[in-house]
């Protein structure tokens, strides 16, 4: 599931005298990966240093060579992705990358297996930071379900009258299907922020601001990339030693 966080990150400046409302910056995280994330660094923090202080040989280098490893990694895959969006884009910053997309190169914005943006020259990047989620999608789909008997319910027992304690029943019910049906279609979480950042895409759909145009352009994280392949590299020279 991911939420909207209200954190902000340095954006060009908007041109003076732009004739659309600007769009709040947002940011898109999966609470979920963040929260285990921290656990499993934790984790390994806890073990690597009892490891490193305690151990005896060549325990504490093989200690400090896995944590080496699994650090970047761990925070890579569960702390790192983030969709950042405002008026002029989307910048997706998965494990290993970070890609910037003009709204003037996105083509189109889907749902499957994965949540992806495509940009016009058909390339496709995943959001890590929007995982989906088969359970949050059922759950929606029975929370819509009930929803649509309770309505149907209570349009049955509105056109029937009854005694006076099924009408106030009824007219209960009524209300609370009117609440549901105000409140919308249920939808999982990532699914409701696809369709914030579809609804944005057709809003700035052939504008001609300087911001929303540009090139696609991708960055490999070596800060990640680096620390993870020497920790590699120093396990497998330690092993090697015996």
């Amino acid at each position: 599931m991911t939420t909207p966080d209200p954190s902000r990150e340095p954006e060009p400046t908007k041109p003076a005298g732009t004739a659309t409302t600007p769009y709040k910056d947002r940011v898109y995280r999966s609470p979920a990966g963040v929260v285990g994330g921290a656990l499993v660094l934790a984790i390994v923090a806890w073990l690597g240093i009892d490891a490193v202080v305690v151990g005896e040989g060549r325990t504490p280098w093989l200690a400090l060579a896995t944590m080496l490893f699994l650090v970047p990694l761990v925070f890579a895959y569960t702390l790192r992705p983030a969709v950042f969006v405002n008026d002029d884009g989307l910048r997706v910053r998965n494990p290993l990358r970070l890609i910037v997309l003009p709204w003037g190169q996105v083509a189109s914005l889907r749902s499957g297996f994965s949540n992806e943006v495509v940009d016009d020259s058909g390339t496709r990047y995943q959001l890590w930071a929007l995982p989906v989620s088969v359970r949050a999608r059922s759950k929606a789909a029975r929370q819509e379900a009930r929803a649509a008997r309770a309505a149907a319910r209570a349009d049955a027992r509105a056109g029937q009258g009854g005694s006076l304690r099924g009408g106030a029943v009824g007219a209960a019910d009524l209300g609370a299907g009117a609440a549901l049906a105000a409140d919308g279609p249920r939808r999982a979480e990532t699914d409701r922020a696809m369709d914030e950042l579809r609804e944005l895409h057709e809003r700035r759909q052939g504008e001609s601001e300087p911001g929303t145009q540009g090139e696609v352009t991708v960055r490999w994280a070596y800060e990640i990339i680096a620390p993870a392949v020497a920790g590699a590299v120093l396990l497998g020279v330690l092993w090697g030693l015996g």
